[in-house]
């Protein structure tokens, strides 16, 4: 079985600037190329998890998602990072569906996908739903500072707190799980 390092999108590898699928807006967060070479070099796969509710509250659609998120693993594989994949939910919080993070569909899919043990992986992401979904899922959880939940009390508790990417996968690579 693989392990892998499950990623937030906003907030963890972009700058989270609300709804954020348009090319023009896309940002990378300081320190997430750096981190995103080192962890190329690992064997953990590298995959992508992330609720993109404004295509639920039709903002834009699920094109529009997948647009970017091709475009943001092009240009982390471009600066010699890797993406192996990349899951989203389209769903609003009131559609009560599997997949949206803290519940565990995408991960879960993933686990299917890449014949993964769970309990060997890591979920790195800014908010109290990244630290669930990673609990529910029984992977080691590191809270980022990054994005808009990282100074906030959780009712998860995070196994990790630390500034930045660069930081959290100092932590993967010292095989804290």
């Amino acid at each position: 079985m693989n392990k892998a390092v499950f990623l937030d999108r906003d907030g963890t590898l972009n700058v989270d600037k609300g709804y954020t699928y348009k090319l023009k807006k896309l940002e990378l967060i300081p320190g997430v190329i750096e981190g995103m070479k080192i962890l190329a070099g690992t064997d953990y796969k590298l995959i992508i998890i992330t609720n993109q509710q404004g295509i639920g509250k039709g903002m834009y659609n699920e094109e529009d998602a997948i647009r970017f998120n091709n475009v943001l693993k092009e240009l982390i594989e471009k600066m010699g990072g890797r993406i192996d994949g990349v899951y989203f939910c389209p769903h609003m919080k009131e559609d009560n569906c599997e997949c949206r993070k803290p519940k565990i569909g995408m991960l879960l899919k993933a686990k299917q996908d890449f014949d993964l043990n769970l309990e060997k992986c890591f979920f790195i992401g800014d908010t109290s739903l990244d630290m669930g979904a990673g609990k529910n899922a029984n992977c080691k959880t590191i809270l980022l500072k990054t994005g808009y939940d990282g100074e906030k009390k959780f009712e998860v508790k995070p196994d990790f707190i630390v500034e930045d990417l660069l930081e959290a996968v100092r932590i993967v690579k010292n095989g804290k799980n």
